[in-house]
């Protein structure tokens, strides 16, 4: 299992090179919003770990999602990460197919984050096991939950262990590799490791249980210590 760390800003991230991969990302536009590309340039150019990048919660607008999944390919992200904020698999097909495309034509070495929401039923969007074997089928390389919603609810408050654990085995079944995030705590890092996922993808954790305070790296250490 990996820790993903999600800085938002450089500073931050110089504090953050001991996660297995650095996740740049933007917390004040959203539960996945994008950041600037200079900050993933800068950010890659120091990490010396795999960068990833989200580039939005975004609703149906493929066109927007392709532009920027390119971008943060060109900028150097070696992960592009995009929620899904909307409902229906053939929309979801639309999206899937332009990032990946977006991606894959000229950086084919570089893997696609595909999110749903474990809080899709508040929210209105499509479910992580509906998206899951559309990412697959499409290309994609790794499928994402995460809470849409940032309240400090947890996934684990709207998927449970075991939805969570055959969520994961169903994705290696079809060749995706799974990440968990979602307001997680030190105290889920238990059935966390019992689900198994590939990633663990954390903010608030290692910020004292609040996302928009400053990462710790004594907590990013913890975290390792805890899911090694």
């Amino acid at each position: 299992m990996q820790l993903l760390v999600s800085p938002s800003s450089i500073e931050e991230a110089r504090h953050s090179v001991a996660a297995d991969i650095i996740d740049v990302k933007r917390p004040s536009e959203g539960s996945l919003g994008a950041n600037f590309p200079w900050v993933i340039k800068e950010i890659k150019s120091f990490a010396k770990k795999p960068v990833s990048a989200a580039i939005g919660d975004f609703t149906y607008k493929p066109g927007g999602a392709s532009l920027a999944a390119y971008g943060a390919a060109c900028a150097g992200a070696d992960y592009i990460k995009i929620g899904l904020a909307f409902d229906g698999e053939t929309r979801a097909r639309d999206m899937i197919a332009v990032v990946v495309k977006a991606v894959k034509d000229e950086f084919p070495k570089k893997g696609v984050v595909i999110a749903a929401y474990s809080d899709y039923k508040r929210m209105s969007t499509i479910s992580p096991y509906d998206m899951a074997p559309i990412a697959a089928e499409l290309g994609a390389d790794i499928a994402m939950v995460d809470t849409g919603i940032k309240d400090s609810k947890s996934t684990f408050e709207f998927m449970d262990e075991a939805d969570l654990k055959t969520f994961t085995i169903k994705n290696a079944d079809l060749g995706l590799k799974t990440a968990l995030a979602g307001s997680l705590r030190f105290e889920d890092i238990a059935r966390i490791k019992r689900i198994n996922p590939d990633i663990i993808g954390v903010r608030g954790m290692v910020c004292g249980g609040n996302r928009n305070a400053t990462i710790q790296e004594d907590l990013i250490a913890t975290a390792l210590a805890m899911i090694r």
